[in-house]
């Protein structure tokens, strides 16, 4: 019996494919999305440093600006209706020394080329009182009251949960190592099977590169870059009330620090070019630069304990716009070279390459579609269950805490087991629920929760 084909197979299940696959699922056509690991959003997309960027310096007038600037917007209104949490908290780029300061009135034009006029260049007055622990030297600054922060974790499981509700076809453990194809249809050969559709969006990442080249191409390599990041107990979250930006300079955009929705404050990342594309583990070196750079901006943040050292590895191509495009007699889509700001632009993406692929299929959207899914809320500025007295008198498995540093309790654990996508592994129900995300990092709760999940979140 031959195995039925799709009319679309989207490959990688990260932020950028899950946006994909859920906006094919408002049309007609039959779509899958295709994961070569055990849970979405478990390579780059996890990663991620979680700002929601208002695209104030993206270079003017490239697809990753316009994206970017209109994600913003899309992402926004999306997290509204799904309860994604987002803290407008605001940035500032800090100007240390002349040449900075000087470069700031041209990051303010570059701003408002691209759509956002909402910075000004502020004194060092104005800078001490954005935020008093900066170390002391700074000249200026530029404020963009519109960056804010976000969960990426939250918005990957959103998105996918909504794709696979609008009927997509989610197969998670297939990573695609073939393409065979009959002249109709795209055959995916997989390690768990084959995969036929007619069209294929090729959204996988660090592994974009490699699938590109099974379908006939040799047009860019992806790099894995590693970037390191240290992350500050919430005790340390008065010292960093908005996002804290260097003026990028010819070697990248540097080091910042950055609340998080969860309380905590981010230094970093780094980064490093690697061969490997797995090497996420940190390294001593990478703690130390962080550390330096650290003291240099905020030196009080280092007398704060770190509760998780952690480390990402972006996509980087030599390309310095997103790789989007359409070949059309193959029947395949390429969504690549896609950087940490397609967190912010990944539903934008997901409208232009629909709008790329309107004529070759039928894109409209159908009537009838379910409403955006309610995610469980893992910010610290809204309610958590924990704290919810309706919550736990309705179901007192919300009052029962299991994770006692981020105080996650049964409840949230239960739903995460009942819910459309539920966690394939305990770092997948980390994602969901935050447990072990903590000071301890799981050393108190880590048997229970490990307990819990083998259970399936019944026990």
């Amino acid at each position: 019996m031959s195995t039925p084909a799709f009319d679309v197979a989207v490959i990688g299940a990260g932020l950028v494919g899950a946006a994909i696959a859920r906006r094919l699922g408002g049309t007609a056509l039959s779509t899958v999305l295709i994961e070569a690991r055990a849970d979405v959003g478990d390579g780059t997309s996890k990663a991620n440093t979680a700002i929601l960027h208002t695209g104030f310096d993206a270079k003017p007038g490239t697809l990753e600006s316009r994206l970017v600037a209109r994600g913003y917007h899309l992402l926004g209104e999306y997290a509204a209706a799904t309860g994604i949490p987002v803290e407008r908290t605001g940035a500032l780029l800090v100007a240390w020394d002349d040449e900075q300061l000087a470069a700031l009135p041209g990051l303010r034009d570059k701003a408002t080329r691209n759509g956002y006029t909402g910075c000004s260049i502020v004194d060092s007055g104005r800078v001490y009182r954005e935020v008093p622990a900066l170390a002391p030297g700074a000249l200026g600054g530029l404020t963009v009251p519109g960056e804010s922060i976000t969960c990426t974790w939250t918005t990957n499981l959103a998105l996918a949960t909504d794709a696979v509700r609008r009927g997509v076809t989610l197969r998670r453990g297939h990573r695609v190592t073939a393409v065979r194809d009959d002249g109709t249809h795209t055959w995916l050969g997989t390690d768990s099977g084959e995969i036929g559709a007619r069209w294929v969006v090729n959204a996988a990442g660090l592994g974009a590169d490699g699938l590109d080249r099974l379908f006939g191409h040799e047009r860019f390599t992806v790099t894995p870059r590693r970037g390191e990041l240290l992350v500050f107990d919430k005790l340390a979250r008065p010292k960093a009330p908005r996002i804290v930006l260097p003026v990028p300079s010819k070697v990248g955009k540097g080091v910042l620090i950055s609340p998080t929705i969860y309380g905590n404050v981010m230094l970093g990342p780094t980064a490093e070019d690697l061969d490997d594309r797995t090497a996420t583990g940190t390294s001593e070196a990478g703690f130390a630069f962080l550390r330096a750079k650290g003291a240099a901006i905020l030196p009080s943040l280092l007398d704060e304990e770190v509760t998780a050292a952690y480390a990402g590895l972006r996509a980087a191509v030599d390309a310095d716009d997103y790789l989007i495009d359409v070949d059309e007699p193959r029947r395949y889509a390429l969504v690549g070279g896609i950087r940490s700001t397609g967190l912010t632009a990944c539903l934008a993406i997901a409208e232009h390459v629909v709008s790329l692929l309107d004529g070759a299929l039928d894109v409209r959207e159908r009537p009838g579609l379910p409403p955006p899914p309610r995610m469980p809320n893992l910010g610290e500025a809204g309610v958590r269950p924990y704290r919810d007295g309706a919550a736990i008198a309705g179901d007192p498995e919300y009052g029962r805490i299991v994770c006692f540093c981020e105080r996650v309790t049964r409840g949230e654990i239960r739903d995460a087991y009942a819910s459309t996508i539920p966690p394939a592994t305990v770092d997948g129900l980390r994602r969901r629920t935050r447990a072990m995300n903590g000071r301890c990092q799981g050393f108190y709760c880590g048997a229970e929760v490990a307990a819990l999940h083998e259970a399936g979140g019944a026990r």
